[in-house]
């Protein structure tokens, strides 16, 4: 198993490691639940347990094994069935097996993190705040697209209200694998809902492009927000700046292209980003994944401090 080490201030960015990692199993061995493990295996603060699918021929399943990584093909049977409980289960499937999964997490008293749009519970986005999840038994991820502007949306109604907020998420066709391509309605749902309840928007608007371009582009993102014509330019500037270096603390490869630029009203500020991903699992080109399961470990996290804070399970 590779040597963990801390990455930036303690690989979340946000959080203090807890004193003991906190055991935890992954279900989803795509690309998404593959690019997670390993950022899990280089965290001071999450040991992962069980690597847990379904296809035992996944590229995921292989990885996992060349690590020393427990897996099993038997999805969240296997997690279930452990003779030594996991603090907690990160969900890497889709939507729709999210939501038939729920009830059986529930019932066994194991706290989830959703990577799916599922949004079964809270939604969170490490770099505005992630307050009494301990008390939470399931924690929603939002969506790529949504990790990647709510930040934004919230810098700027920290400042002024945001009237209508509207993102457009553009990745590489690539780096879209199966459970992408079948949460595509409810990635705008979920990040739509997002903008408003986590990012503070009036109301949202999402749109998603898998873009087929040979070489792949890097995950880019558009952010406009609709403002108070008197809302002070200089503060929405700073405050976009900042949140742009925090959420570089987790996600090194999130970077401010543009912006925040305004028209000749004032009326509306736009905002442009870029994700370059750590290439853990696919190139560089997949910070789409990479924000995603940047965000979570960082959640993750935190989540293991609370433990450690109430001397008990996550």
């Amino acid at each position: 198993m590779p040597t963990r080490s801390r990455i930036g201030k303690s690989r979340s960015g946000v959080a203090e490691m807890a004193a003991e990692p906190a055991r935890v199993a992954i279900v989803g061995t795509g690309n998404i639940g593959t690019d997670l493990m390993e950022k899990i295996l280089r965290s001071d603060g999450l040991e992962l347990a069980m690597f847990a699918g379904i296809d035992p021929n996944s590229a995921g399943i292989a990885r996992a094994i060349e690590h020393g990584v427990d897996v099993s093909t038997e999805g969240i049977d296997g997690v279930l069935a452990m003779t030594r409980p996991v603090d907690f289960v990160f969900e890497a499937t889709s939507a729709s097996v999210h939501r038939a999964n729920a009830g059986r997490y529930a019932d066994a008293g194991l706290k989830v993190i959703d990577l799916t749009p599922a949004k079964l519970g809270p939604s969170v986005v490490p770099a505005l705040g992630m307050p009494d999840l301990e008390a939470v038994p399931n924690v929603n991820m939002i969506t790529c697209g949504g990790q990647a502007t709510v930040p934004m949306v919230g810098a700027v109604s920290s400042v002024t209200p945001v009237h209508y907020a509207e993102i457009v998420s553009a990745i590489s066709s690539l780096s879209a694998g199966p459970g992408t391509r079948q949460n595509i309605d409810e990635f705008t749902v979920t990040t739509a809902g997002a903008l408003e309840s986590v990012g503070g928007a009036e109301s949202g608007k999402a749109i998603i492009i898998l873009n087929p371009a040979d070489p792949p582009v890097l995950m880019r993102n558009t952010v406009h927000c609709t403002i108070d014509p008197s809302a002070d330019h200089d503060l929405i500037e700073a405050a976009v700046h900042k949140m742009a270096a925090t959420v570089q603390g987790y996600v090194p490869g999130y970077r401010l292209v543009a912006g925040p630029e305004f028209d000749e009203r004032g009326e509306t500020v736009s905002i442009f980003l870029e994700v370059t991903g750590s290439a853990d699992f696919l190139p560089d080109y997949a910070g789409n994944l990479d924000i995603m399961t940047a965000a979570a470990v960082a959640v993750g996290e935190q989540l293991a401090v609370f433990a450690q804070s109430a001397g008990g399970h996550a």
